[in-house]
């Protein structure tokens, strides 16, 4: 039977309901940098935790805003004031320190003159008076929930569950990848590489892709175009929980990967998208294992491991959004008519326009290596010229613009 090229969402789709559920595990708050919540993150604290000070100045109660003041004390971060004190006094604070008790207002210590321990208002009294006073709980309050699971751990989303009171942090379990070349025209020696080979570079260029990402990451290869090499590499991969794999995916005679994969064990859940480059990408399951197959082509590889295994890995760490998302870019040089297939091209991108690569070939890494972006063309789309918009995916781990 034959099997017709899947348009790019549809395949993404499937790919990404087939990614297997990681068992939860607690880790150190710091060290979930990176990762994703496996549960929504809950405020087990009230930040802030009393009323506090915004800016350096002079605590007053509400009806005495007027002075002049005799300083009673201080308060200041991290050593509040702990005596009473009233009319007619004021108390020197700190930006975060917390607010005396009976006090209602901050006045900024520019609008104040201090001779010895008396104060005298020079300037305007504050309107309304908390307006310098951080309230208790303006940030969020104990029981709140802060982010949803799914949310990427970054360093603001770090220091907000430290703040928050979680000194541990539920995430998925890094996923096992081994990630294999496989090709007799493969050179494993970038120094010895004979006319007739190419240096093995598709493995090292997607787990540099992929370490981007947490997850735990194996290479191996070339694996040469041979029955019993393929399938004693693939019997080397029992552990992993994804095994992706670059070349021999295609429907030459030494494209050996999907009878491999099948004599192996795994049952193939669809092969070809209708995008290129990167139309015979194949996808299969062997229990809980998953199989992406990426073409051998460089940039086809690097093209499908942005828009397939990049997503797969984040759902498998449990992100709610894991497919990359498009923007919008103005062309900086017109852009010829596109073929019978959605195409992936590369630009540059300068934070305004983008700039298509003259070189196109699915083997141009010179081409890839500056480019940033790739724009997005739809099937049977026609000339453009500059100014036109673009839909543009951006690279993450893309060159110079």
């Amino acid at each position: 039977m034959k099997l017709l090229p899947l348009p790019l969402e549809e395949a993404q789709q499937r790919l990404l309901a087939l990614a297997p559920l990681l068992p939860v595990e607690r880790v150190d708050t710091i060290g979930a940098l990176g990762r994703y919540l496996a549960e929504p993150l809950v405020a087990r604290r009230t930040q802030p935790a009393a009323d506090q000070s915004a800016m350096d100045g002079y605590a007053v109660t509400e009806d005495d805003m007027a002075g002049p003041w005799r300083i009673a004390g201080e308060s200041a971060a991290g050593h509040p004031f702990v005596g009473p004190f009233g009319t007619g006094e004021a108390i020197r604070i700190s930006t975060g320190a917390l607010m005396p008790a009976q006090a209602a207002a901050v006045i900024l210590q520019e609008d104040m003159v201090r001779d010895g321990d008396t104060l005298t208002l020079t300037g305007t009294p504050p309107s309304p008076p908390d307006r310098h006073v951080r309230r208790m709980g303006r940030d969020f309050t104990q029981g709140t929930v802060l982010l949803p699971a799914g949310t990427r751990i970054g360093p603001a989303q770090l220091a907000l569950a430290l703040t928050a009171g979680h000194k541990h942090l539920a995430v998925r379990r890094m996923p096992r990848i081994v990630i294999m070349d496989s090709g007799d025209e493969l050179a494993a020696d970038c120094e010895d590489c004979a006319v007739h080979q190419v240096p093995a570079s598709n493995a090292a260029m997607l787990a540099a892709m992929a370490s981007a990402l947490p997850c735990q990451l194996r290479r191996i290869g070339p694996v040469p175009d041979d029955m019993s090499a393929l399938l004693q590499a693939l019997e080397g991969c029992r552990d992993a929980d994804l095994i992706v794999t670059t070349g021999g995916a295609s429907v030459g005679d030494h494209d050996l990967i999907r009878p491999a994969l099948e004599q192996w064990g795994a049952s193939l859940d669809f092969w070809k998208v209708a995008i290129k480059p990167g139309k015979p990408l194949l996808v299969a399951t062997r229990g809980k294992q998953l199989v992406l197959g990426l073409p051998g082509n460089p940039v086809s590889s690097h093209v499908t491991a942005h828009l397939f295994m990049l997503p797969l890995i984040r759902a498998m760490l449990g992100a709610s959004t894991p497919l990359p998302r498009p923007i919008s870019a103005r062309l900086a040089a017109p852009l010829k008519a596109g073929g019978d297939r959605r195409e992936f091209l590369r630009g540059a991108w300068d934070g305004e326009a983008v700039t298509p690569q003259t070189v196109q070939d699915s083997g141009a890494l010179a081409a890839l290596s500056v480019s940033n972006a790739l724009i997005d063309q739809p099937a049977g789309a026609g000339f453009a010229d500059a100014g036109a918009t673009v839909s543009v995916f951006l690279l993450e781990n893309g060159g110079t613009a």
